[in-house]
C-alpha cells in the first residue's frame, strides 16, 4: 500500500488533447456505473477514464482522460474525490496488474493523491467521508480515508461481485456483506462493534443494498424472484417482496431517502417499485410519508386470493410491486432515487439515463419525465482551468 501524489499517466499533450478532452471520436465503452451517496450524481468508467454527470438537473459535468482505461469509479458525494480501479483487458495488455490497485483522484488539483495495491483483482469499491472500503473475491478491507490506515478486514465467501454497502451517516459506519455460508449476509456495526450473520436466503447472494442511515437492508439471491427485507440492527426481517416467478439476475437494489420504497432492476428489463412496511420502530421519526400516501401496496398488492394463504403456494399470496417500467432486456441497468418526490432513476451500461414517476396511490406502469444518452458526442463537458 502507497499514499504517494503519484500521477496517473496521460496522453502525451503534443500528441494528443488534454485529460478533459476526447482522444478520438471513437464510441466509448463504459465498463462501470454508479450513483454517489446521495444519487445527485452518476459517474462512468470507460475504456480511457471516466465520465461525471449531475442528475438534477440532468447535464455533463466533467470528463477525465488517461491513456488507459478504468474498470471501476466512485465517487465521493459532490467532492472533487474519486476512488478508481484501473481494467486489464487482456493478459498480454501492458498492464496487467491495473486491477489490483485503487487510486484515489483528486480532481482539484488533477493527481493521484493514494494508492492502495492487493495481490488479486479488486471487485467493488465504497466510499464515506472517513473511509474507503474494497472488497477483493475472497476478502473486504476498510481504511481510514485520511490517510489510508486499515482499521478491518473481513472474510467472505467467493464474492465475484464485490457486494459491499455501507451506511452513509455521520457517525459509525454500518457495513454489511456477504457472509461465509451460502445465502448469508453479515451486518458489521461499528458502533456497537457488534457482527450480525442473517441467513438471508437458501441460494447465493447476488445483490445487496442497505438504506443511508444503516438501519434496513435488502437482499437478492441468484434465483431473483424474491427481495428480503430485513432490520439490519438485528437481523429480524420485516418484508418479502416477489420480483416475479422466473428467475432473473438482480442488478441493483435502492432504497428511497426514508427507506419508503425499494427499487429493484434485473435482467428481465423491468424496474419495480415496491412500498416497504418499515416502521419507526427501525426508522426512529424520520419517516415522513402521510397515510394518504401510503398506496393500496400495503392491501391490494398483496395477491387477491391471500386470504387463501396456507392452503395455496406461496407464490399466490405474494407481494408485488406498486410501479414498473419496462425497459429492453439485457442491458445492465441500475437504479436510484431523485431528489423529487416520487422520481426513480435509471442508468445503463449502453449509456442511457432516464428518469420516471410513479403513482403512489395507484400505482400502475410509471411516466417517463427525460431520457438521454450520455455517450453522445454532443454532450458538453467542462475543462480544467
Amino acid at each position: 500500500m502507497s499514499s504517494s501524489g503519484e500521477t496517473l499517466p496521460q496522453s502525451d499533450p503534443d500528441s494528443s488533447p488534454g485529460p478533459t478532452q476526447a482522444r478520438n471520436q471513437n464510441p466509448l465503452t463504459i465498463h462501470h456505473v454508479s450513483f454517489n451517496q446521495d444519487n445527485t450524481c452518476f459517474s462512468a468508467a470507460t475504456d480511457c477514464g471516466f465520465l461525471v454527470f449531475s442528475t438534477e438537473p440532468y447535464g455533463p459535468q466533467f470528463r477525465r482522460d488517461f491513456n488507459a482505461g478504468l474498470s471501476l469509479v466512485s465517487m465521493l458525494f459532490r467532492f472533487q474525490l474519486f476512488a478508481l480501479v484501473g481494467s486489464s483487458p487482456s493478459p498480454a495488455a501492458a498492464n496487467t496488474n491495473a486491477d489490483t490497485k485503487a487510486l484515489l483522484w483528486d480532481d482539484n488539483v488533477s493527481r493521484c493523491v493514494g494508492e492502495l495495491s492487493f495481490r488479486s483483482p479488486i471487485r467493488s469499491l465504497r466510499l464515506r467521508r472517513d473511509t474507503i472500503v474494497v472488497a477483493l473475491l475472497h476478502k473486504i478491507y476498510v481504511y481510514n480515508l485520511s490517510d489510508f490506515k486499515l482499521l478491518h478486514q473481513l472474510e467472505t465467501t467467493s464474492n465475484p461481485k464485490g457486494l459491499c454497502e455501507v451506511s452513509q451517516v455521520t457517525g459509525p459506519m454500518v457495513l454489511v456483506c456477504p457472509g461465509l455460508q451460502k445465502g448469508a449476509v453479515r451486518v458489521e456495526n461499528y458502533g456497537s462493534k457488534r457482527s450480525t450473520f442473517i441467513n438471508a436466503h437458501s441460494s447465493n447472494i447476488t445483490c445487496l443494498a442497505l438504506s443511508y442511515d444503516g438501519r434496513v437492508l435488502a437482499t437478492a439471491s441468484t434465483k431473483g424472484t424474491l427481495i428480503r427485507v430485513f432490520n439490519a440492527l438485528d437481523g429480524t426481517l420485516i418484508q418479502e417482496v416477489r420480483r416475479g416467478a422466473d428467475r432473473a439476475e438482480i442488478f441493483s437494489l435502492a432504497f428511497s431517502s426514508t427507506a419508503q420504497w425499494l427499487a429493484v432492476s434485473s435482467d428481465k428489463g423491468t424496474v419495480h417499485v415496491f412500498s416497504l412496511k418499515v416502521d419507526s420502530v427501525v426508522l426512529g421519526n424520520d419517516r415522513s410519508s402521510s397515510a394518504s400516501e401510503s398506496p393500496l401496496s400495503n392491501q391490494s398488492a398483496l395477491s387477491s386470493l391471500s386470504i387463501l394463504k396456507g392452503v395455496l403456494p406461496k407464490y399466490f399470496s405474494s407481494e408485488w410491486s406498486v410501479a414498473q417500467f419496462r425497459l429492453p432486456e439485457g442491458t445492465h441497468y441500475i437504479v436510484a432515487f431523485g431528489q423529487q418526490k416520487n422520481t426513480v432513476m435509471i442508468i445503463g451500461m449502453d449509456g442511457s439515463f432516464l428518469r420516471c414517476k410513479f403513482d403512489p396511490v395507484n400505482g400502475g406502469q410509471m411516466t417517463q419525465l427525460e431520457g438521454h444518452n450520455f455517450l453522445k458526442p454532443e454532450e458538453t463537458f467542462s475543462k480544467s482551468d
